[in-house]
């Protein structure tokens, strides 16, 4: 095991866990071993590697001391947790363009491609490259204050316009492609991908959004409001919230990860980033299933098409 920069190999995964989670550093550990004595290098974070190969010297793993180039010129980033974990790989791959696959240890994990009992599968699809690629529309999202550009960050799943005092609500007024729409009071507004249409903007009572679909979703949180609705809108659209100028201060999160303190007055605007979030697919499983089996919907009783397909 070596420390340094990014190493030079024709081969390289960079692996993220959640080393809180016993298991996660173990599969981690076990997977780590596999990849590389298949000859496919192995990257670690340094702030994770006496997690993952604690007081290891393994042949073919690395540790890698800038996070910024950690997943440069790797082929994958593995990750193994839940989405918030996976989250935090997206902030590694999203620059170099990594794909991403998760290995689920969560509870829903809607983001991960893997269960925790196909570590195989995925060391399988790694050495013989049978993974596909998938594209994730990503936000980007820009904090203006009297005209001027203060804060500019990029979301995967949704910015969130929430207010920062919890007895207080916010004043904001919404619009879509430069055009005023609705002035809400309330707890927040989320600006959401397809994405992220089953994590916040879920639970914020927004709809669900298949992977596939371009779109960007803009959902109140608790709106006092005749007209609080959840909104699909084309992936072209500029979606903007503007706090009134004498309402409470508020606050700007992206993925629940990066924030940004939003005064009186400050206005959020959304768009499509120009760069994708990538993720690496195993399976080419429709995504009614993959909804189905997260949220074990009921499905007992169904008998399909007389022909077995599609009607």
């Amino acid at each position: 095991m070596t420390s340094g920069q990014v190493p030079s190999s024709s081969r390289s995964v960079l692996v993220v866990v959640h080393g809180g989670r016993a298991e996660a550093r173990e599969l981690a550990h076990s997977f780590c071993r596999t990849i590389a004595a298949l000859g496919i290098h192995v990257r670690v974070r340094h702030d994770e590697a006496a997690e993952i190969v604690p007081g290891e010297n393994i042949e073919g793993v690395d540790v890698i001391l800038e996070d910024d180039q950690a997943a440069a010129g790797c082929e994958l980033v593995v990750v193994f947790g839940g989405d918030g974990t996976i989250l935090r790989g997206a902030e590694l791959a999203r620059p170099h363009g990594t794909p991403l696959l998760g290995v689920n240890l969560g509870h829903v994990g809607f983001l991960a491609e893997a269960e925790r009992d196909g570590v195989a599968t995925v060391v399988d699809a790694i050495q013989n490259r049978t993974y596909s690629v998938e594209d994730r529309l990503a936000l980007d999202v820009r904090v203006i204050v009297g005209g001027r550009e203060v804060a500019r960050m990029w979301a995967l799943n949704e910015a969130s316009v929430e207010k920062a005092e919890r007895e207080r609500m916010i004043e904001v007024v919404s619009e879509i492609d430069g055009r005023p729409l609705s002035r809400w009071g309330c707890d927040g507004v989320v600006c959401a991908t397809p994405t992220g249409s089953t994590a916040y903007a879920f639970s914020a009572g927004g709809p669900v959004v298949w992977p596939e679909v371009d779109a960007l979703l803009m959902v109140p949180i608790s709106a006092h409001a005749l007209f609080a609705r959840p909104l699909v809108v084309a992936p072209t659209s500029v979606l903007a919230v503007e706090l009134l100028p004498k309402t409470h201060r508020g606050v700007l999160w992206c993925d629940g990860r990066r924030a940004s303190d939003l005064e009186p007055g400050a206005r959020v605007e959304v768009r499509r980033h120009a760069e994708p979030v990538r993720f690496a697919r195993l399976h080419q499983a429709p995504f009614t299933d993959r909804l189905v089996a997260k949220f074990d919907l009921p499905v007992s009783g169904w008998r399909g098409s007389s022909k077995g397909g599609p009607s």
